[in-house]
């Protein structure tokens, strides 16, 4: 079992069955953003990612934060969106000139685990990455985009979920996988503990906030969830 530290995009105004959203009108039709625990079970999800692509390794769970910050709320921390020359660039739909100049967002992002024996110590959560949104791959607007460029319609209530919110660093990954480079190199935890991916019992938590000189701290607020045993249901 592992995390994954997204943001999740709530959509306000939908569009019509077979009218795509243009890249540059997308932020109108995205109400707010939480924080976002994308669940995946990693044994499932390579077993059956060739040929199928993820599924069951991630259909069962996800768990989101409480609080809903909208966009207008976050236009002080919009940044420039530059995608790297030596990377296949967007399709023209996905690309314009205000998406360039401000279709990133710095969100900070930290995740934390605290273990069931951390716990009964009485020890705090132990923080595993810190990473910023500004280092996504996709901007808001082109997900918006791309998921209604053939016609799809979108309601008010949809969730998008960013993907896994890794920075260039390896202390900026954002899952397990990632932290631990496969489950070949353990993470020691401050008990003593240590993990390659989730146990029983852990606890997950993230974070989130916004920064900024002359500007007020915009606040996520946290998501947390722990994990529990499996119910085993082999039918009659």
């Amino acid at each position: 079992m592992d995390y994954e530290l997204e943001l999740g995009i709530y959509i306000g105004t939908g569009n019509n069955a077979g009218e795509a959203i243009d890249i540059d009108q997308a932020d109108q039709h995205v109400f707010g953003l939480c924080l976002f625990n994308d669940w995946s079970a990693r044994d499932l999800q390579a077993w059956e990612y060739q040929p199928l692509g993820p599924f069951l390794g991630k259909s069962f769970a996800s768990t989101v934060s409480p609080w809903i910050v909208t966009l207008e709320a976050l236009v002080p921390f919009f940044a420039p969106f530059e995608r790297p020359s030596d990377d296949p660039q967007p399709l023209p739909y996905l690309d314009s000139e205000k998406n360039r100049q401000q279709g990133s967002m710095d969100i900070q992002l930290s995740a934390h685990l605290l273990s069931e024996q951390m716990n009964q110590q009485g020890l705090a959560p132990a923080q595993l990455s810190q990473s910023s949104f500004v280092c996504a791959y996709w901007t808001i607007n082109q997900m918006v985009a791309h998921h209604t460029i053939n016609g799809c319609n979108l309601q008010p209530g949809d969730l998008f979920g960013s993907g896994t919110q890794s920075g260039p660093t390896p202390e900026e990954a954002g899952s397990l996988l990632e932290l631990s480079h496969g489950g070949s190199t353990p993470l020691t935890l401050p008990g003593g503990e240590t993990r390659t991916f989730l146990e029983d019992g852990d606890t997950v938590i993230f974070r989130g906030w916004c920064q900024k000189p002359g500007f007020a701290r915009i606040g996520f607020g946290q998501v947390q969830a722990t994990l529990l045993p499996a119910r085993l249901n082999m039918g009659a």
